[in-house]
């Protein structure tokens, strides 16, 4: 009798976990932001060391749990790079709205002028040829 009831809990939790591997992966591919994506791959570990841990109990051999263990800290270890490279990224500086407002309702005369940007002289070979040379 605890046999079958262990059977069907293991037959059970692999179909809640293969569910919540397709919806998982769904958010990867589908995540609209990068922070979504992560917390997705961070999830799709932790189901895999759920089916890990059902294969070691349907075939009793103990070395899963070493190996689920194993993956439990690299996963880890990923999410925490992602998080890092995330903060890395940084955002770009939004102008404040007062000073958002103040520059679009300057006169034109107020606002800043574009300087001139080309070069007075110089040794190019225009110059050189002008010389003569």
């Amino acid at each position: 009798m605890t046999g079958l009831i262990l059977s069907w809990s293991v037959w059970a939790a692999l179909v809640v976990l293969a569910m919540a591997f397709l919806l998982t992966v769904w958010r990867v591919v589908k995540g609209p932001t990068l922070a979504d994506r992560v917390v997705a791959l961070d999830m799709l570990t932790g189901i895999v060391i759920g089916f890990i841990a059902l294969i070691a109990i349907r075939t009793g051999f103990t070395l899963y749990i070493d190996i689920a263990i194993s993956l439990g800290l690299v996963g880890f270890l990923a999410t925490v790079a992602f998080a890092r490279f995330i903060l890395s990224r940084g955002r770009p500086a939004r102008p404040k709205p007062a000073e958002l407002a103040e520059a679009l309702l300057a006169p034109a005369a107020t606002r800043k002028k574009k300087t001139d940007t080309k070069r007075k002289g110089g040794t190019g070979p225009a110059v050189r040829r002008k010389g003569g040379k």
